[in-house]
């Protein structure tokens, strides 16, 4: 059983380095509230073949993370786990914008002993103890995945916009929660606190299942890790990014896994202008 999971992960992960067939995202109910008393947001997580769709399985809350505009972190309230997403709220009380993350680092291994092949997935703790001393052909990929949405109560600010300098992060010039259809926004990417040059990034828009094509709005950065960009119409979307560019794959032969793969998205709402 353990191995058929383990196998099953791998799977899956091999899947979002590919075609990513299933998004995993958050969705907050609004990202923008004005509320003199009590600013809340509710927010869905999902994995799912339809963008935004609650058509597969929930996504798990592990590493969840909501940073306030004053730099403390906030507990979700009423939490549930269902069968197909879970949920939780966020209670806004201080005016500002909140980032909220799910933040991974996994590391998946595979090895042969006497010439059975073997696979891992774990924390990079317990790989040490996990391999074995006679293992040949050992091959460790460490992945970093960050699921992130920005939301404000009132007034937008700039605090939670800082980097952490870890994996791959958007710092957005223009506040998140301020796009506007037909606006210019700027964008920079970061990849451990460095610029993320010529990085390729998509928005894509929410609503796939009612328009029947997916609308992907493909990006490149700069030298300075930056793009200025105009997204032409309103809704939800969801931007993503990825380090290495994934090669492309050789006729009959398995895709070669990365040293290190690092993953990037992010939910964001575009207001009607």
């Amino acid at each position: 059983m353990r191995i058929q999971k383990t196998l099953i992960a791998l799977a899956l992960i091999c899947a979002a380095f590919g075609a990513q067939a299933h998004k995993q995202w958050i969705l907050p109910s609004s990202t923008f509230v004005e509320n003199d008393k009590e600013a809340w947001v509710t927010v869905d997580a999902a994995i799912s073949e339809g963008l935004f769709d609650i058509d597969f399985v929930p996504l798990k809350l592990d590493g969840l993370t909501i940073t306030g505009p004053d730099g403390a972190t906030l507990q979700p309230e009423n939490v549930m786990n269902g069968k197909l997403r879970n949920a939780f709220d966020v209670k806004m009380a201080k005016n500002g914008t909140y980032k909220i993350a799910l933040v991974n680092q996994n590391v998946f291994a595979s090895w042969k002993v006497n010439g059975e092949m073997k696979r891992w997935r774990g924390s990079e703790a317990a790989l040490a103890k996990e391999v074995p001393a006679n293992a040949e052909d050992v091959k460790v990929t460490r992945t970093n995945t960050r699921i992130e949405t920005f939301v404000t109560a009132n007034t937008p600010s700039d605090g939670v916009l800082k980097p952490t300098g870890s994996g791959l992060e958007l710092v957005p010039v223009t506040n998140p929660t301020e796009l506007r259809a037909g606006e210019k926004a700027t964008w920079r990417f970061l990849l451990d606190g460095k610029p993320a040059a010529n990085l390729p990034f998509s928005l894509i828009p929410g609503g796939v299942r009612y328009r029947g094509t997916l609308n992907e709005i493909r990006h490149v950065t700069d030298a300075k890790g930056e793009i200025t960009f105009t997204i032409p119409a309103a809704g939800m979307y969801m931007a993503t990014a990825s380090w290495p560019a994934q090669a492309k794959p050789e006729p009959g032969k398995q895709p070669e896994m990365p040293a290190r793969r690092v993953m990037y998205s992010a939910t964001v709402e575009v207001l009607p202008e």
